[in-house]
Formats: C-alpha cells, structure tokens, sequence
C-alpha cells in the first residue's frame, strides 16, 4: 500500500510528533511505502497574520503542493495527525480531489472547542460542546487572545457548515472510548469515527524499578495537573522522591518547588532512550492530568516498562487504569486524595511489586505495534 502521511508540527514538539514518527515508520517496516508532507509551526513568527488567518481557513498554496505530490507518489491513503493551523483542512479536500481516502487521527478536541482541551481557567470546561464555540471568544481560550480564539473558532464553524468533517474525511481514529463518547456529542457521526488504541515502536524492555522515586513526564502546564502533584508532594513530607522529566510554561513553579522540597528534582528534557530507562527504574509514574486527555502515551510507556501508574479519575486515561492492578486512581484536582493512594502504594510494597507484573502484561497484551498494525490496516482497507 502507498500512503502519505501528514502532519503540522507544533513548536514545542510532543506526543502527536512521537505518534506521526512511530506510525510512519511501522508502515515502512510491513513494507508500505510512506510519503511525508509537513510543515511547521516555527513558520508562523514570519506570517503575516492576515495571511496566517486565510491560510488557517484555507490554504491555497498547500492544496496544489498536495495535488501535485499526490499526482506524483499516487498514494491510496492520505493519513493526517495535525493540519492546525497552517496545512488546514484544504488538504483534505486536495486528496479527495484526487480520488485518495482521507483519514484524520484526532490528537486533541480542537474541532469541538477552540483550545482543543476542553479546559479554562484551571477547570474542565464544555461551553462550546456542540454549540457555536462563541464563549471560546469571549474568554479568549486559544492562546489567551480573543482575536485568535475568534480565527480559531470561525474556522472550525466554517468547516463545520461547510459539511468537511462529514464530506472531506473518510474516517476519524480516535484512541478511547470516551473521547469517541464527546465527538459524538460534539455532532461528529458515529459511523465515521474508529477505534484504535496507541502503541509503541519499538517496545523497550521491562525494569525492576529500583530507583525509589515517583516520576511525572510531560509538558509542564496547568491542564497536566502540576500544581495538584506538588500540593500532593508536600502532604507526602519527603516520604519519597519526585523526578520530573519536561519542559513547559510551569517551569518556573516546578523550578521553585524544587527549591522548597529538595526531595524534587527536575531533569527538564532529556533523550528518548534515556526517557525510558528513568521511566523503568521509577517505583511509579504519576499521570495528575486535569483535563481530558484523549489517551495517554505515558502511561503505555510506563505499562512497557512495568511501572505502575497513578493517574487521576478523568477521560480517556482512566480507561488505562484498572485499580489496585496496573496502578491506582484518585479522585481528579484532589492532591490530598493524591497523597493517601501514594502512602498506601509505600506502605505495600509486595501489591505494588505485582503491580509492575500486571503493568507489563496489559501492555503486551494491547499496545504492542503489532496489533496495532493489524487495526491501523483494518481501518485503512475499511475505507477503501
């Protein structure tokens, strides 16, 4: 099979830049040929911001280039990860124009609210769930300015009326249950969305975890639940150590909280290979998202390392966690709740030793590539 993938590379890079790298190259290795269009979002400093507004719409320039490279490459599948806010969903239609199937992996929530996270001001937030997304503009949730809230959010109307989710997209890959549950809600059919977990590739090995330390890795900013863990470090008295591995806009309080409890240490970014080993040495990550996360990368990187995982109660990564087996729960924005499911973690040490067994066999047992090849296939065939 040919297939081009498709992505808008975000200026601090994350999951969605591991998926698009790892899901390519897993094509490669069953022996499809893969076809890479991107652009990054690095462009957007030198954009005139009339401009950037019109290209976020429509942008013309890539439509032809996606006509072109499709003409030349005659792809059967045109895979897209992220198309905001430079590609825009003329590539869709560049690809359908040219008879190829369109498939779009939904990363985040940005086609049913404007910030993509269905989170303001420090509080899970649904106020433009299924509606015209003008309460985004008024509390200028994109990027803290009304004027790009109000380019965000026009342009995701337009496209809705315009009937693209519905005409332009062959099918939405969405990674859990209850994210599927919010874009039906939001008005995206049913039948044109598909389920499929994440994966990794390739699988590292599992660790004994020995390091004694709880860990938290990812983007250091307020919907990941940073405050609510370091509330939770200070009740727990330097019971045990924090490393943090990440960067962020909260660095600064990561970087004074560090200061305060010198059982916290913050490793900022580190190389992926070494990611890995921190994550298998930890006694347990701690995943204290406040928002709703569409999946969890993390935690499946921690199960493949059979460390256990403590998250909070709250969209897509409580489906990840089944209590007292492969992790634990506590009650989401509760660093107190937080706390006493860590002491308890400490105080058994032989249920958090079966802990990492369970962690390690729930990931072979669902998030290895292979099955996610097998389902990815499926899902590309299904819209052949």
């Amino acid at each position: 099979m040919r297939v081009l993938t498709v992505h808008n590379y975000y200026q601090q890079p994350g999951g969605e830049e591991q998926i698009f790298a790892t899901e390519s190259a897993l094509l490669e290795s069953h022996g499809h040929e893969v076809f890479r269009y991107t652009v990054n979002n690095d462009e957007i400093t030198s954009t005139n911001p009339l401009v950037l507004a019109k290209n976020t719409f429509w942008n013309s320039k890539v439509y032809d280039e996606m006509r072109s490279l499709i003409r030349e490459k005659k792809p059967q599948v045109a895979h897209f990860h992220n198309t905001f806010p430079l590609i825009s969903p003329s590539a869709y239609y560049a690809a359908k124009d040219e008879g190829v199937a369109v498939v779009q992996t939904l990363h985040n929530y940005r086609l049913l609210c404007p910030n993509a996270l269905f989170f303001r001001e420090g509080r899970v937030c649904e106020d433009c769930l299924g509606k015209v997304p003008l309460p985004a503009i008024v509390h200028a949730c994109y990027r803290g300015s009304r004027s790009a809230s109000a380019m965000t959010a026009a342009m995701t109307s337009f496209h809705s009326v315009l009937g693209t989710w519905t005409k332009a997209v062959d099918v939405f890959i969405v990674y859990s249950q209850f994210a599927m549950d919010k874009f039906i809600q939001g008005g995206i059919p049913a039948d044109k969305l598909a389920f499929k977990t994440n994966f990794l590739h390739p699988a590292p090995s599992p660790d004994q975890g020995d390091g004694g330390y709880g860990l938290f890795v990812g983007r250091l900013s307020v919907e990941k639940g940073l405050g609510i863990m370091l509330d939770a470090w200070r009740q727990l008295g330097g019971r045990i150590p924090l490393k943090i591995l990440g960067d962020g806009p909260m660095s600064g309080l990561v970087t004074a909280a560090a200061r305060e409890m010198p059982e916290i240490e913050w490793l900022g970014r580190r190389p992926f290979e070494e990611v890995y080993d921190i994550v298998g040495k930890a006694a347990f990550l701690v995943f204290p998202s406040e928002w709703y996360e569409t999946f969890g990368r993390v935690a499946i990187e921690a199960f493949a390392k059979g460390t256990p995982v403590v998250a909070s109660n709250i969209g897509a990564i409580a489906e990840l966690i089944e209590h007292g087996h492969n992790g634990m729960l506590f009650r989401p924005s509760d660093p107190t709740d937080l706390a006493d499911k860590i002491k308890w973690l400490l105080e058994h040490p032989q249920e958090l030793k079966q802990m990492r067994s369970t962690a390690r066999s729930e990931f072979e047992a669902k998030y290895t590539a292979e099955d996610n090849y097998k389902r990815l296939i499926e899902i590309y065939q299904g819209v052949l």
